[in-house]
């Protein structure tokens, strides 16, 4: 169900269906498009008819490297297609993942390898080595296969409706940076917790579904209903890292705030720059701030 702002603003629709909300613009013509009517650009994408605009002005030269070939790849013809292929890959890539967790012998080992410590960051303070890459590798292990099964039917349901709407290397960002910022709240309010589990990067997707929503005047009393259920569920349920949520939630709230502020073309720099920028202020923080939270607890 949506507000009447939102089903009277066009510009939350693709311009060639009608009934297809999208995020995305044209970034020639500047129309919104849905994932149907998507073509790979040098930057960006474009629409059916700004492509045909292209080719018709199509070099002799790029005509010949066209027919080389073979035209169109099978991979644009997947992008033109609509279909959340980040999300496919990143719930392939973790299934297989959790799959591997559950096997006898190699499972613990994997589990072992992946999961995130805050004190893999500090030697200092542990016997534990310096492996930083845990900070997302742990978005892709699982403390089993419900763990598993649950943020899989999450991070699908939430795919399906983000990932047209942003593009796919937004969407992409989108929850890798939020896993990240799962992983540094950990590390903040937690240290020295063992973690697993993509939790804090599905937050990160309800909290920008939340702003995106409310961005295009849709309905969002729903999402954020589910966003709140599922943070207090984590505070009565042992075992589960409500830190991580809080801060996948916080960063993906922030990242698509940032997208919806610098949806025109002439902004995509300061799309970049400032996504950028909050990747780098989550490595600051987690670099800095809880090695002095640890030394004044343990002084």
């Amino acid at each position: 169900m949506t507000t009447p702002e939102f089903a009277d603003n066009r510009d939350n629709f693709c311009y060639r269906h009608p009934d297809r909300q999208s995020f995305v613009l044209c970034q020639r013509c500047l129309r919104t498009i849905c994932g149907e009517c998507q073509t790979p650009a040098a930057v960006g994408v474009i629409c059916p008819e700004c492509m045909k605009e292209e080719r018709k002005n199509r070099t002799p030269a790029q005509k010949r490297a066209e027919r080389r070939w073979g035209g169109r790849s099978s991979t644009m013809a997947a992008v033109r297609s609509g279909n959340p292929v980040v999300t496919y890959a990143l719930m392939l890539i973790t299934t297989i993942i959790g799959l591997l967790q559950l096997a006898p012998g190699i499972g613990e080992v994997l589990t072992d390898a992946l999961r995130f410590n805050a004190f893999f960051l500090y030697p200092q303070f542990s016997i534990f080595p310096f492996e930083p890459w845990r900070l997302l590798t742990a978005v892709f292990a699982h403390g089993g296969f419900i763990h598993l099964a649950l943020n899989m039917l999450a991070l699908w349901m939430l795919g399906q409706s983000l990932e047209p709407m942003l593009g796919r290397v937004r969407f992409l960002a989108l929850y890798l940076i939020s896993g990240l910022g799962g992983s540094v709240a950990v590390a903040l309010l937690a240290p020295g917790v063992f973690t697993v589990g993509a939790s804090g990067a599905v937050f990160g997707l309800m909290a920008a579904l939340l702003i995106v929503g409310r961005h295009i005047g849709a309905n969002v009393t729903g999402i954020l209903v589910i966003l709140g259920i599922n943070f207090v569920v984590g505070f009565f349920i042992g075992g589960i890292a409500w830190q991580a949520h809080l801060g996948g939630a916080l960063v993906g709230a922030l990242v698509a705030f940032i997208l919806t502020r610098t949806r025109r073309r002439d902004q995509r720099v300061w799309q970049i720059v400032l996504i950028a920028a909050v990747a780098v202020a989550l490595l600051v923080i987690v670099a800095f701030i809880p090695p002095l939270l640890i030394t004044s607890i343990y002084s």
